[in-house]
């Protein structure tokens, strides 16, 4: 059963399991406490079981959505604090070493939350912050308590670097993820293009072979109805009006293969949004979404990967918003999300927004970047796409 289950949910699940089982030892030591250990007041166990419950509380709060890209807001932090101080708490009130069995559960969560080095300090210092208890309530040798906080140490490293393992495989898979959807969004788009390629061959050759000799065809005919009589006439009139029929025909199917030959960007745009993980993408599209170029579809392809790019790796959101419209004569990708955001002064345009308005502008097109602190990121990329119809007009042409 546990494959089919996430890094993340599993963590979830052995934590809550081991705070739950540190719930036994804790309530025996309440209530049928051992000759010779210190039994706590009402006050006190009052106290010790919200610092245990705080910690549940905690725990189930900062594993609600660990995110790989290690984005994290303040209250997740002020949580990770909560959790240590209420594991301290429930040593010291208990006088046992129940606290540094939680701070190993807590382990599991630091390197999700801090970057690897300072999750480290923070492991050493909170597991040191409980010899007290070992050596001044328990009664243990200063030595004997060192060791003590130093062997549950080493038992929480062994957790936290399990975590950091696992941390590192969700970023492989989700990374893996994210170049297979961009495979499959390319992949069509080049199904796409090759389709357009061969209608717009198609509808070449129509128009230069076949058009060229109906239309050679209609003014032989035209010509020989002048310079014929009789019941002849009559027949070379017939072959000429079917010859305008079927130059008519030509002209219509040219234009339809010119007018179905755009390539559909919502099919090719569609797999980059799927399967996202710690993100939930609102896509809202004109369907059908059609693009003549197949090297302006390319650009927004590349536009709409790097929005949720950027949405996972940075942006800190939960939530992403994106909507592909064609108003009048341009496309226009309008993105926002519920992440950290940021003051607009402060934003310093990296690689991937960089090489989006380069990309844009190459095409006359244009990218507007806002953000304020806490509401979000939000972007606006347009770009205008022109249909190219090869049609001539006159009776030397097919139309």
């Amino acid at each position: 059963m546990l494959g089919y289950l996430s890094h993340t949910r599993v963590l979830r699940l052995a934590g809550l399991f081991t705070w739950a089982l540190v719930s036994l030892p804790l309530i025996y030591t309440q209530y049928a406490p051992e000759e010779g250990m210190m039994q706590p007041g009402a006050n006190e166990a009052a106290w010790l079981f919200i610092a245990y419950l705080s910690f549940g509380g905690c725990y189930f709060w900062l594993t609600r959505g660990l995110n790989a890209a290690g984005h994290t807001g303040w209250y997740d932090r002020l949580a990770l604090l909560l959790l240590t101080i209420s594991a301290l708490v429930v040593s010291y009130i208990s006088g046992t070493g129940l606290g540094s069995i939680l701070m190993m559960v807590a382990a599991g969560v630091i390197p999700w939350l801090l970057s690897k080095w300072v999750g480290v300090l923070w492991l050493v210092v909170s597991q040191l912050a409980v010899l007290p208890v070992y050596s001044l309530i328990i009664g243990l040798p200063l030595f004997e308590a060192l060791l003590q906080s130093l062997l549950y140490g080493g038992f929480s490293m062994f957790v936290f670097v399990t975590s950091l393992v696992a941390r590192q495989q969700t970023l492989a898979r989700e990374e893996q993820r994210r170049l297979n959807a961009e495979l499959r969004a390319t992949r069509l788009l080049l199904a796409e293009s090759a389709r357009v390629n061969e209608r717009t061959r198609i509808s070449r050759e129509l128009h230069d072979l076949l058009g060229h000799h109906l239309t050679a065809l209609s003014l032989n005919l035209e010509v020989a109805g002048h310079i014929t009589e009789g019941q002849a006439q009559e027949h070379v009139r017939q072959a000429h009006t079917l010859a305008k029929l079927l130059l008519t025909d030509v002209r219509e199917a040219v234009s339809q293969l010119r007018e179905s030959g755009a390539i559909d960007l919502a099919a090719a745009l569609r797999p980059l949004t799927e399967r996202v993980p710690s993100l939930d993408i609102h896509l809202q599209m004109d369907d059908p979404l059609n693009v003549e170029d197949p090297e302006r579809a390319h650009v927004l392809l590349r536009c709409t990967q790097e929005i949720i790019t950027n949405a996972v790796r940075h942006a800190g959101a939960r939530n992403l918003w994106i909507q592909v419209v064609r108003e009048g004569g341009e496309i226009v990708i309008d993105a926002h999300d519920d992440g950290i955001g940021g003051e607009v002064d402060e934003i310093l345009p990296g690689n991937g927004l960089r090489g989006m308005r380069e990309r844009l502008a190459q095409y006359q097109g244009s990218l507007d970047v806002s953000a304020r602190k806490g509401e979000g990121f939000r972007l606006r990329a347009s770009l205008p796409v022109t249909t190219h119809m090869m049609l001539a007009s006159g009776p030397q042409g097919v139309n």
